[in-house]
């Protein structure tokens, strides 16, 4: 038993020093290998990892680790994560939360982080907004969402999009009074969103550009 303990904390540390490696490739390898062979005393290190490390590949293998790992062991670690200063931080902890589905951080999922002004922490509370709200809260989600219509880029609204069109229905109200909104990029995001949701198949690309034609007709008639 002692020599098992032994060999565990030797794998340990091996975890914990390809974890801090130069290298990316030997971090990619690090993450896999913990995720291979979970060892609760390592979540506290992946969650860590995941705030400072540069590469995204290894930063999905660290949350891939992290979600062989129970729930009620990385939750805390977690939900710590998501109020920290750090931009990277809160979002890939966001991300993880995502993954793992378990809807006891719901409560984490503030409007604060839903209107985070770092556009990729904003994203990644979407994606976990979405997965993890109840039933009975989606409409006051989408109030939220819908808040941030017209924001950002071409990939911070398709992300906004996709996650408003996931709350199905729920999500009509706060689109349709968008929809009024007194801002014409507001007015063709929400519009595109709506399409999209009745027609996944006409493309973000064509759902936008047809929405500010819209919108640009609309703004037309009124001046006349």
């Amino acid at each position: 038993m002692a020599d098992q303990d032994a060999e565990q904390d030797t794998d340990a540390v091996r975890a914990l020093r390809g974890l801090q490696d130069s290298r990316a490739s030997v971090r990619l390898r690090a993450a896999l290998a913990v995720g291979s062979e979970p060892d609760p005393r390592l979540i506290g290190e992946l969650v860590g990892r995941c705030a400072v490390e540069p590469d995204f590949s290894v930063r999905e293998m660290l949350t891939w680790a992290l979600t062989r790992h129970p729930a009620p062991l990385t939750l805390p670690h977690l939900l710590d994560a998501v109020r920290s200063e750090h931009a990277q931080a809160r979002s890939q902890a966001l991300h993880t939360l995502s993954k793992i589905g378990d809807r006891r951080a719901w409560p984490a999922i503030t409007r604060s982080l839903l209107t985070d002004a770092d556009d990729e922490v904003a994203r990644s509370a979407w994606r976990a907004a979405v997965v993890l709200v109840p039933e009975d809260e989606a409409p006051a989600l989408a109030a939220v969402l819908a808040s941030q219509l017209g924001r950002g880029g071409r990939e911070v609204q398709l992300s906004l999009s996709r996650a408003l069109i996931a709350l199905g229905d729920a999500m009509l109200p706060a689109v349709h009074t968008a929809e009024s909104d007194p801002d014409p990029r507001v007015r063709a995001h929400a519009l595109a969103t709506e399409q999209l949701s009745h027609d996944p198949d006409t493309g973000f690309d064509f759902a936008v550009e047809e929405a500010k034609r819209i919108v640009a007709l609309g703004t037309t008639g009124q001046e006349e």
